[in-house]
């Protein structure tokens, strides 16, 4: 069949499917773009030709179709996930970020940028780098670091390897990520004669290994032998959709249940042994049990600096780890002992592998007395009293109640993702969708494309601050084309609150964290810039409500609920309102020598809380 490369690799992706349990979904179902002149003849022309092939949508920037891709692949358990294409030059580069947001959260995108000429015979062309050191580099090259696979196809032929090389890695739950398929526009144009076996029914099927009988053996041995045992539970719970495993073992053993924030709803707050999120952001009752843990059960987890909260928040000097999970790499974690298995096999092994062994009664008593004085904590700050503008957590508190179970909140930095592992209620795996993995301002509004794209039948709600939402809000565009109804809470404060607060905490007086004009001293302390954001987002053309406290957040949050289409709820919020209590550190450096008393004073803050830090051998 003669068909241009673009032509091919749109036919080919139509053909590709994911399989697990018996369901088989089409791997790669429709393709984000944006088109300019390295792709706008080649693959802009190709699903130009077969709308039905790969339905394309228009994205309004390059970064934010990557993440749109990658918070579509999360909310469908990563068997699915978006095709995203982009011109040459500038255009390719600006989706790096949401290439490394995508591999270092697991989530498989599969990236499309157009390079340079394979002939060469048209160099320098528009946008191309020349490279002194050789004349194949292009900026694509720097995709390299960042995907879990990279080819450039320079040949239409070299498309049939690389494709299925790139299905592969698509699919492998232990080392998905970015997969980056860089395309000359040449090429892309450039016709052949395709076998037709290129384009048959291709089925990928995705496995649930089982633990190995000789590792199960030692994990075992060891839970048995723990007198204060914890589980870490990750995204790899959520990802397997072993929610009811991890609950029914939990039930069996009595084995209290942390958290991350990729693993957050897996077990419901509210059952008996759940404990919240664990580590630098996480609960009193988490990091105290997690302080006198003898055996650490982590499942699905990578262990983050945020979830070790920076390896101190696991006190005791003898702990020990047991790590189930799909990848190596985070199954040897602090020397553990490694249960290679997927999560659901692999807790559905242990249950049954410790028939009638339980945690003394005490410590399940000890369990759900913290996780109580937790949550009446917890319940404090969602009711503060704080004015005249409220306090963030009492915005969450709100919408925390007003949002059902089913309903998805989305965020991903500033003070928010913090304020919401210590405070945010889940019941349900898919409710909480929290990009912590990277932390990318900007991710928000275009994960709320690609969340309702994944899950249509739910209420989708984006948590954003103004810093994040003035990275990147181009996608409310994308939104109100596609008629995809979100609800998008713009929590203004004219600034950059976690920042400030983490720069006040280190000596460095929230220098530069505050929207402002630059006063009389020099500095950025003048009055606050008169920012209107909630008329930008109705310039973009979405429904803008204003509310200025909590009752009026309410009565907007139902407003917004009840339209159609996409509604902003603007809520100015007071950044030196107080924030969750904090029982755990994370390690950020501060100055050795400072002319500066508050940088010297937290200094000597630092230097102690890092003697308790180690490495887990």
């Amino acid at each position: 069949m003669r068909l241009t490369t673009a032509q091919a690799l749109v036919r080919f992706l139509a053909s590709q499917y994911s399989e697990r349990d018996g369901v088989e979904l089409r791997l790669v179902p429709a393709c984000f773009g944006i088109f300019g002149h390295g792709n706008v003849a080649g693959l802009g022309q190709a699903l130009l030709q077969a709308p039905d092939a790969l339905p394309y949508y228009l994205a309004r920037n390059e970064q934010g179709q990557v993440h749109a891709a990658a918070a579509f692949a999360k909310m469908r358990d990563r068997l699915q996930t978006f095709a995203c294409t982009s011109s040459t030059g500038p255009g390719s580069t600006n989706m790096i970020t949401g290439a490394a947001l995508a591999t270092a959260n697991r989530l498989p995108v599969l990236l499309l940028p157009s390079d340079m000429f394979a002939t060469r015979a048209a160099d320098p062309v528009l946008q191309q780098l020349e490279d002194t050191r050789g004349g194949d580099v292009s900026v694509n090259d720097a995709f390299r670091p960042v995907s879990k696979y990279f080819d450039r196809v320079s040949r239409p032929e070299q498309l049939i390897p690389a494709a299925l090389a790139a299905m592969r890695v698509l699919t492998d739950p232990a080392e998905t990520g970015a997969v980056t398929l860089t395309l000359p526009q040449d090429v892309q144009a450039e016709a052949y004669d395709w076998p037709e076996e290129f384009f048959r029914h291709r089925v990928w099927h995705i496995d649930r290994p089982a633990p190995a009988p000789e590792a199960l053996d030692r994990a075992v041995a060891l839970l048995r032998s723990a007198k204060a045992p914890l589980i870490v539970a990750g995204g790899g719970v959520v990802y397997s959709g072993a929610a009811e495993a991890l609950c029914a073992f939990a039930d069996a053993t009595g084995i209290p249940v942390a958290d991350t924030h990729a693993g957050k709803g897996a077990v419901p707050w509210d059952h008996p042994c759940a404990v919240g999120g664990l580590g630098a952001t996480g609960t009193s009752a988490a990091n105290a049990l997690a302080a006198e843990a003898d055996v650490v059960l982590g499942i699905g987890t990578r262990y983050s600096d945020f979830t070790t909260a920076s390896h101190t928040v696991f006190g005791n000097p003898a702990v020990r780890f047991v790590n189930l999970n799909v990848a190596r790499l985070d199954a040897a974690k602090h020397s553990a002992e490694m249960l290679l298995a997927d999560a659901r096999r692999g807790l559905e092994a242990l249950t049954g592998a410790l028939p009638g062994w339980q945690v003394d009664p005490a410590y399940r008593d000890r369990t759900r007395r913290l996780a109580g004085e937790w949550n009446r904590a917890a319940t404090a700050c969602f009711e503060l009293g704080h004015g005249p503008r409220p306090a963030q957590t009492e915005i969450l508190g709100a919408l925390n109640e007003i949002l059902d179970d089913r309903d998805v909140v989305i965020n991903a930095a500033g003070s928010m993702p913090g304020d919401l592992q210590m405070l945010w209620r889940a019941r349900d795996p898919k409710a909480y969708h929290v990009e912590y993995g990277y932390s990318c301002m900007g991710y928000e509004v275009a994960a709320g494309v690609g969340v309702k794209l994944a899950a249509p039948d739910r209420e989708v709600v984006v948590l954003v601050g103004d810093g994040s939402y003035l990275m990147m809000a181009q996608e409310i565009v994308t939104l109100v084309a596609e008629r995809l109804k979100v609800i998008i809470v713009l929590v203004q404060n004219h600034g950059f609150a976690s920042i400030g607060a983490l720069s006040e905490a280190l000596g460095s007086q929230r220098f530069g964290t505050s929207y402002r004009y630059r006063g009389e001293s020099g500095q950025l302390d003048g009055s606050v810039l008169p920012v209107d954001l909630a008329a930008n987002a109705a310039s973009l053309g979405a429904t803008v409500v204003r509310a200025s406290t909590v009752d009026e957040f309410r009565a907007a949050m139902a407003e917004a609920k009840s339209n159609p289409m996409v509604t902003v709820v603007h809520v100015e919020t007071d950044p030196l309102a107080p924030n969750p209590p904090g029982s755990a550190w994370w390690d950020v450096p501060v100055s050795e020598v400072s002319e500066l008393d508050s940088t010297r004073a937290a200094r000597q803050t630092y230097v102690t809380e890092k003697r308790a830090q180690r490495h887990y051998l």
